[in-house]
């Protein structure tokens, strides 16, 4: 088992920068999800881990193999596209088929009639043919071996996409935004089917997707990136609780974290609007940023924030209300659970301070202490 070691890599297109200084590891047997929006260089860095694109600098080493020379082929690792990149004449079988029989048949016995005449090809086109048949089952395709590409689901294309890749053995999986292409409910599934394979195989796996839901409801650890950079790397419970990075904080979390113009003053105290919010923060005065999730916002008639209802949005498993604060005019959601009553008018608001979270300037975290005497 083999892990995936990125090292100081830059990528530059033209006047663009792509890629500046990425640095990421992946554990052996590990599954990293790289998430970001789009343009920010995810799958051009996924992209350069697989030799499809060359980097201007930096380093890459697979299994503890300096790869950064190599050709694709050469690294055996197994990508998994967007598009599924199945070949349409071919049954599901020989779809699958493809990277062992580019493999294990020499040039002269994959000619299509002579080839299988030639010495060793029926013994070992049978090993194939098993091999092949032994990973679609994994996947429940197994009935679906003398089908074609047109005759399936999305769904199931991707799995056959997946089978293609299993069967490989490879070092390493990489995986480009492969549920992308998918209605929501085969979303949800399939990404259940990759954690599975995951787990069955403990293949190391880099998966590339812009979805925020997938990074965290699938992955051991989480990099988010942004700008040709990656901001933070951690598991996905600290990833939402507990961002590093203003850009992270309001990038993960959906609604989108609550983000509210603050001044952290001479003695720490952090102000909004002019009201202190309980909290002493840590480091030098100036303007900061105060970010609260839509679920540690609650209606508190001795609550600090005064806001205006706007509208509800009624979700089944929740409510959310969405106001405006009154005096600066910032948009602010909260998340209400089942059978709670909805605020309707001017009320106030309070907020979990344990869970609050204070950005200054720069946008990096600052460290706060919540005062005891406060009412939030």
């Amino acid at each position: 088992m083999a892990g995936i070691v990125i090292s100081g890599v830059r990528k530059r297109f033209g006047d663009v920068q792509v890629l500046r200084d990425v640095s990421l590891s992946v554990a052996p047997g590990e599954f990293v999800a790289l998430v970001g929006p789009s343009g920010c260089g995810k799958t051009t860095l996924m992209r350069i881990v697989a030799g499809i694109e060359r980097h201007d600098a930096g380093s890459l080493d697979i299994g503890g193999r300096q790869v950064g020379g190599l050709r694709a082929a050469d690294r055996d690792v197994a990508m998994v596209f967007q598009s599924y990149a199945l070949y349409p004449h071919l049954t599901v079988a020989e779809n699958i088929a493809v990277p062992l029989t580019m493999r294990r048949l020499s040039s002269w016995q994959r000619l299509p009639l002579l080839g299988r005449f030639w010495p060793g090809a029926r013994a070992t086109r049978a090993g194939i043919a098993a091999d092949a048949a032994a990973a679609a089952d994994s996947l429940g395709l197994g009935a679906m071996l003398g089908r074609r590409p047109a005759q399936l689901s999305g769904g199931q294309r991707q799995r056959v996409a997946l089978a293609r890749a299993i069967v490989r053995s490879p070092k390493a999986f990489l995986m480009d935004e492969p549920l992308s292409n998918l209605d929501a409910a085969l979303r949800v599934q399939t990404r259940r089917e990759i954690v599975d394979i995951h787990r069955r195989v403990g293949a190391t796996t880099l998966y590339v997707t812009h979805d925020q839901s997938e990074a965290l409801t699938m992955a051991d650890r989480v990099a988010v990136m942004q700008a040709g950079q990656i901001l933070q790397v951690d598991t996905p419970e600290r990833i939402y609780a507990d961002p590093a990075d203003l850009r992270v904080a309001t990038f993960i979390g959906s609604p989108r974290i609550n983000t509210l113009p603050a001044e952290i003053r001479a003695d720490g105290m952090v102000m909004v609007a002019g009201l202190a919010m309980g909290l002493r923060a840590e480091g030098a005065a100036g303007e900061a940023t105060l970010a609260l999730r839509p679920e540690d916002l609650r209606p508190d008639p001795a609550g600090t924030l005064p806001v205006v209802t706007e509208h509800l949005e009624f979700l089944g498993e929740c409510t959310l209300l969405h106001a405006r604060h009154a005096g600066l005019g910032t948009a602010l959601t909260l998340r209400l659970p089942p059978g709670a009553t909805a605020a309707q008018g001017p009320f106030r608001l309070g907020f979990s301070a344990p869970r609050a979270l204070v950005f200054g300037a720069d946008g990096r975290r600052r460290a706060v202490r919540v005062l005891e005497a406060a009412h939030v």
